[in-house]
């Protein structure tokens, strides 16, 4: 019939792959007029608000405002006192004022009726037990700034493998659209040729089976990308699922040498200096814990009033306002080994302590050797896949051009087809692999 829409399977098959298109087409511009989203911004970000960083940082600042109390107690502390006692006379008097008589009270520790007191009071205790203390604190303080940075380092470390993901899979998902299309337009070539009769029937089936596993590739590709999107927006942003997109690996950058990157890990290791703040605290605490064999020197000095009257000078002209010092010295003598056993106990903590720091520095230079070797290994390997996406791409060619010739079949087309995007696809995976690596090792040596 005149004018009747012809929705036949070839006509339909090219409706389906232009729809594709066309929605690929609006997916790219929406892409597009995103702001490019760069991995110290993705650090930056996840910084505001990953808990586990959030907690290392309060902790920080715990250990800091610990140091600063525990420094505060070497010093004087200084009170101003006042108080007014009043207690019920019992009906004598006595010689007890500091001019003739007065009123008895009926509690003999209360020195009169009416007894006002207001002074100024110094107090110092000097002992090796507080001056450990403060050095524990500090010690502690260190090693709170050190687990910071590494739980920095660790925050880095994750950001930046989540959003290599997103960067991989992002980059697949456009070869699967390539490889997709690709599909699409050898299956419509070989209905052409079968047109013709220049080409059996099984090359179409041949042909609409590489398509149809290309399609389902692509999903698997775009609900890949949506997934590390996802994973990576949780750590970003207040909704996960708000929009962005990665910036384009960097293949330009170079690889650091080994001396640089020795000097820079023996200079800025987190776990090192926290391994030396531990064992520096574990000192200072077998430090404190023998000071409580050695005796305290407490000082006071009051200034001011403690006279039955509120003012400056009594009756008759007694003066009120002085001042009294006072020292005393607490000398331990026995305490049933108490002070032995918690030297004990500090000496334990010690031993451990030097356990992790020789476990660290073990740790830092395993680490290294393996962290550079990857990012080494995958940096020689760029040129090696680029030069095998060149060598399937030429395969590829050739392979099509003979069979427009009638001199290949069918699944050596799509043979080709896979080992070109598989060798472009091994060249994201070995681009994100050196990027992955150069991270860590920028990690381990802190330039990250």
């Amino acid at each position: 019939m005149a004018g009747r829409l012809d929705f036949g399977p070839r006509k339909l098959l090219t409706l389906i792959i232009s729809l594709g298109y066309w929605s690929a087409g609006l997916t790219q511009q929406r892409a597009d007029s995103l702001s490019s989203f760069t991995l110290a911004d993705a650090i930056k970000q996840a910084e505001g608000n990953e808990p586990v960083f959030a907690a290392a940082v309060a902790a920080q600042k715990s250990a800091r405002i610990d140091s600063y109390l525990a420094k505060a107690a070497l010093l004087p502390l200084v009170t101003y006192h006042n108080q007014m006692l009043y207690t019920q006379p019992n009906g004598q008097t006595n010689q007890g004022g500091q001019v003739g008589t007065q009123a008895s009270p009926v509690f003999i520790a209360n020195n009169a009726v009416h007894e006002y007191t207001s002074q100024a009071a110094i107090s110092e205790t000097i002992g090796v037990k507080q001056l450990s203390d403060a050095q524990v604190a500090s010690a502690n303080a260190a090693r709170a700034i050190a687990e910071l940075e590494m739980a920095r380092r660790g925050l880095v470390a994750t950001v930046t493998s989540l959003y290599y993901s997103v960067s991989a899979a992002q980059q697949k998902a456009k070869l699967q659209e390539e490889a997709f299309a690709e599909a699409s337009d050898f299956t419509s070539v070989s209905q052409k040729r079968e047109s013709a009769r220049e080409v059996v029937h099984a090359d179409v089936v041949k042909a609409q089976l590489q398509m149809q596993q290309k399609q389902r590739d692509l999903s698997d590709a775009k609900f890949a990308a949506d997934k590390a999107h996802l994973e990576l927006g949780v750590l970003l942003f207040p909704d996960p699922r708000t929009p962005y997109v990665t910036a384009e690996p960097d293949a330009s950058t170079a690889m650091p040498t080994r001396e640089e990157v020795n000097q820079l890990a023996s200079k800025n290791n987190p776990e090192i200096r926290s391994a030396l703040a531990e064992v520096s605290a574990a000192n200072a605490g077998v430090k404190s814990a023998k000071a409580a064999y050695l005796p305290d020197l407490g000082l006071n000095f009051n200034y001011g009033i403690d006279a039955p009257q509120f003012a400056k000078r009594g009756p008759d002209d007694v003066r009120n306002l002085g001042y009294s010092i006072s020292a005393t010295l607490d000398i331990p003598v026995w305490d049933w080994f108490s002070t032995q056993k918690k030297i004990k106990r500090s000496e334990l903590q010690r031993d451990v302590a030097k356990v992790n720091l020789t476990a660290a520095q073990r740790h830092l230079i395993a680490n290294l050797e393996e962290s550079y070797a990857e990012a080494a290994a995958s940096h020689d390997q760029l040129d090696l896949l680029d030069r095998s996406i060149h060598t399937a791409d030429e395969s590829l060619r050739l392979t099509k051009l003979r069979y427009a010739a009638g001199e290949s079949s069918a699944l050596e087309v799509v043979d080709a087809q896979n080992s070109y995007f598989a060798a472009r696809t091994a060249r994201v995976d070995g681009e994100i692999r050196f990027e992955v690596a150069l991270a860590a090792l920028q990690v381990l040596t802190g330039s990250l």
